[in-house]
C-alpha cells in the first residue's frame, strides 16, 4: 500500500476528440486554437444546431462492422482511445495478470443515441419491434464492461456518473484503486457521445448552450466577454495509471504523475455553480493537499472553462483566490467544445501533455477578456512554460466537483 503523497505513474494516452482522432492529432488540434464548432446536420430541427462531433469517426473501420453494430457511439469512442493509451503504455493484455488490472471511465449519459432511435422504433413500429440489444447498449456501465472484455482487465469495473465532473472522478478514483493495492494498471478516463437532438433539445431549453448558430466556429469562446453558453461535444480520454514503482520496473517512463485529487459538493442549486467557489475551492485545497504541494507550486490551470456567464466568471475567481496570480490558466473546451462526461478526462490528458512538453494551449476565440476574470489567460497562441505542478478542474450540474494535481515525471 502506497502512502498518502505517493503519485501515480500516467504511462498512456489515448484520445478521440473533436480536435483528432487520437492523442498526436487532439494535442496539435487544441495547439492550433481554432475551433472545431460545426453546423451538425444530425441536429436538424433543433434550435441550437451545432455541435463539436468527431469528424471522420469510422466505426465499422475503426472496430469491424459487427462490433460496432453491437456497441453504441459512446463505447465505440471509449474503445478506441484506450486501444491507443494501452499501445502507448508499452503494455500487452496478453500477458498481463488480469484480475489485477481495473477500469474506471466517468460517463454522464450513455447510449443516448440508441435510446432514441429504439423509441422512434417504438412509436412507429410497436414494442416488438424493439431491439434486444438496446438495454445493453444504453446503459452507462458498458464502457466500462467492454473494456474489460477487449483487453481482459478483469479487476474493479466502474463508471463514475458525477456529470460533467465524471471523468475526473474516474480518474481520481484509479488512482486510490492503485494506491489502495487492489489494483497494478487501472484504465481511466472518460467517454460521451450524447449529440442527439432530444438531448440537444434539452440543454438548449435550459439555456445552457450558446446561441451562435450563424457562426459556430467561434461560439465557444471561454472567459470572453462574449460568451453566452457553451457547445456541446462529444469525446473520449483514457489514461493509463501505475504506481510509480511498477512502471520503473518495466522501463517505462511516464508521460507524467498523478499527483492529487480532490472532490467535493456545492449543495447549491442543480445546474448553477456556486458563485462564491466554496464548493470548487474545497475540491482544490483538496487536491493540494493530497497531493504535498502548495499552491504557490502549481503554475498551470485547465480550467473547466465552459464559455457559460456564471461558470467562468466563478472559477477564475476560485483559481485566483486558492492557487494564486502565478498560474498560466486556459480552457481547452474553446477547442473541443464540452463533452461532458467525457470533459475531465481529455481535460486532464491535455494537461498531462502541457506539463511533459512545456506547452501550455491557447483558449480559443478569446478576443475580449470578461474584466471580471483577472487570473492570466492564454490565449491567440501556444505559451512555452516549464510546468511542474499543474491543476485540472472539473464541476458537474449538480454541482460535484473534481480536480486533479498533475506533476513532471
Amino acid at each position: 500500500m502506497s502512502s498518502s503523497h505517493d503519485p501515480v505513474a500516467v504511462t498512456g494516452l489515448g484520445l478521440v476528440t473533436s480536435a483528432g482522432i487520437g492523442t498526436d492529432a487532439s494535442w496539435r488540434g487544441v495547439l492550433a486554437g481554432e475551433g472545431t464548432a460545426r453546423t451538425d446536420p444530425a441536429l436538424d430541427g433543433v434550435s441550437v444546431n451545432m455541435s463539436c462531433r468527431v469528424d471522420d469517426f469510422d466505426a465499422d473501420a475503426l472496430l469491424g462492422r459487427k462490433a460496432s453494430r453491437r456497441l453504441d457511439r459512446f463505447v465505440q469512442l471509449a474503445v478506441v482511445a484506450a486501444r491507443e493509451a494501452v499501445v502507448d503504455a508499452g503494455l500487452d493484455p496478453q500477458n498481463w495478470n488480469g484480475p489485477r488490472v481495473g477500469v474506471v471511465l466517468g460517463c454522464g449519459m450513455g447510449g443516448a443515441h440508441t435510446w432514441e432511435q429504439q423509441h422512434k422504433r417504438f412509436l412507429s413500429s410497436g414494442a416488438d419491434k424493439v431491439s434486444p440489444m438496446l438495454i445493453p447498449m444504453l446503459v452507462p456501465n458498458m464502457a466500462a464492461g467492454q473494456l474489460a472484455m477487449e483487453f481482459g482487465a478483469l479487476g474493479p469495473n466502474l463508471v463514475t456518473a458525477t456529470a460533467c465532473a465524471s471523468g475526473a472522478t474516474a480518474i481520481g478514483v484509479a488512482r486510490d484503486l492503485l494506491r489502495s493495492g487492489a489494483c497494478d494498471v487501472v484504465l481511466a478516463g472518460g467517454t460521451e457521445a450524447g449529440l442527439t437532438p432530444l438531448s440537444i433539445a434539452g440543454f438548449a431549453q435550459m439555456g445552457a448552450l450558446s446561441r451562435r448558430v450563424d457562426d459556430p466556429a467561434v461560439a465557444s469562446r471561454p472567459f470572453d466577454i462574449g460568451r453566452d453558453g457553451f457547445v456541446a461535444g462529444e469525446a473520449a480520454g483514457v489514461l493509463v495509471l501505475e504506481r510509480t514503482a511498477d512502471a520503473a520496473a518495466r522501463g517505462q517512463r511516464p508521460r507524467a504523475m498523478l499527483a492529487g485529487y480532490g472532490a467535493s459538493a456545492d449543495g447549491h442549486h442543480i445546474t448553477a455553480p456556486d458563485p462564491t467557489g466554496q464548493g470548487a475551492a474545497r475540491a482544490m485545497r483538496a487536491a493540494l493537499e493530497d497531493s504535498g504541494l502548495a499552491p504557490s507550486d502549481i503554475t498551470h490551470v485547465n480550467a473547466h472553462g465552459t464559455s457559460t456567464p456564471l461558470n467562468d466568471v466563478a472559477e477564475a475567481r476560485t483559481i485566483q483566490s486558492v492557487v494564486g496570480e502565478q498560474a498560466s490558466v486556459t480552457s481547452t473546451k474553446g477547442v473541443t467544445g464540452h463533452s461532458l462526461g467525457a470533459a475531465g478526462a481529455i481535460e486532464a490528458a491535455f494537461t498531462v501533455l502541457a506539463v511533459q512538453h512545456g506547452l501550455v494551449p491557447p483558449t480559443a476565440n478569446l478576443d475580449s477578456q470578461d474584466p471580471e476574470i483577472t487570473v492570466d489567460i492564454v490565449a491567440k497562441a501556444p505559451r512555452e512554460q516549464r510546468i511542474e505542478a499543474a491543476m485540472s478542474d472539473s464541476f458537474g450540474f449538480g454541482g460535484q466537483n473534481a480536480v486533479l494535481v498533475v506533476t513532471a515525471a
